[in-house]
């Protein structure tokens, strides 16, 4: 059994929010608060939030907000809450961005395996990209959560009774995809993205033997 991560594992993600951060850091910065500054402080808000509110577009946009009244010491203008919403389009396209190699991969490792998705993100948004993705076919089952610990991978063990030597995680955050797959018993894979979520980040332990780190989603065939 092969189970997927999906944003950033098997189509862009992240690039879309640090596009809009880009520019949201233009916006923020004056001479008396450099960009590095406003990133730290929206990224405490960006952490706050997630364990509170969730992940997705609409907490991001949220984050935005308090990060705007945080910086300027004062409640969100009409004219500045417009503005953040406007960003809101960059998240609304029915389409993703496939990594490079993922259709045709997929489409081998079906032929070999049984393919499980596992994402986390709101519901709504999450089944929106994964139908756009014209993925679902490779999968025996997609499964959107909340959040990604050692519980939610012992869940889908039970579910699927799956025996952890046979089962592999797949994915670019060493936080929610490696390190509690690994924690629950299972194998990983671990595919790097440059433009991972600065929270995702955590450390590997190099030692582990039961941690496969590929450089790309094409090569999942030479293993698999």
């Amino acid at each position: 059994m092969l189970i997927f991560d999906a944003d950033d594992t098997l189509w862009e993600n992240n690039v879309i929010f640090e596009r809009v951060i880009d520019e949201f850091l233009e916006w923020m910065t004056h001479p008396g608060l450099d960009r590095a500054g406003a990133r730290s402080v929206l990224d405490e808000i960006e952490a706050a939030n997630a364990l509170t509110l969730g992940y997705g577009s609409k907490v991001f946009l949220h984050s935005l907000g308090e990060c705007v009244e945080r910086l300027r010491g004062r409640a969100v203008t009409a004219e500045e809450a417009a503005r953040i919403a406007g960003w809101a389009a960059a998240f609304a396209a029915d389409q993703v961005e496939l990594m490079p190699g993922v259709a045709e991969t997929l489409a081998e490792l079906d032929r070999r395996h049984e393919l499980l998705m596992l994402t986390k993100g709101e519901t709504e948004e999450q089944e929106r990209k994964v139908a756009a993705s014209g993925l679902t076919r490779h999968f025996r089952g997609v499964h959107i959560v909340a959040e990604k610990n050692v519980t939610t991978y012992e869940e889908l063990m039970r579910a699927y009774d799956l025996v952890p030597d046979a089962t592999w995680m797949i994915g670019n955050s060493p936080k929610s995809d490696i390190l509690p797959a690994r924690s629950a018993g299972l194998n990983a894979v671990f595919i790097p993205h440059d433009q991972t979520w600065v929270l995702e980040h955590s450390e590997l332990d190099p030692a582990d033997e039961k941690v496969l780190t590929l450089s790309s989603f094409g090569e999942l065939l030479r293993h698999f």
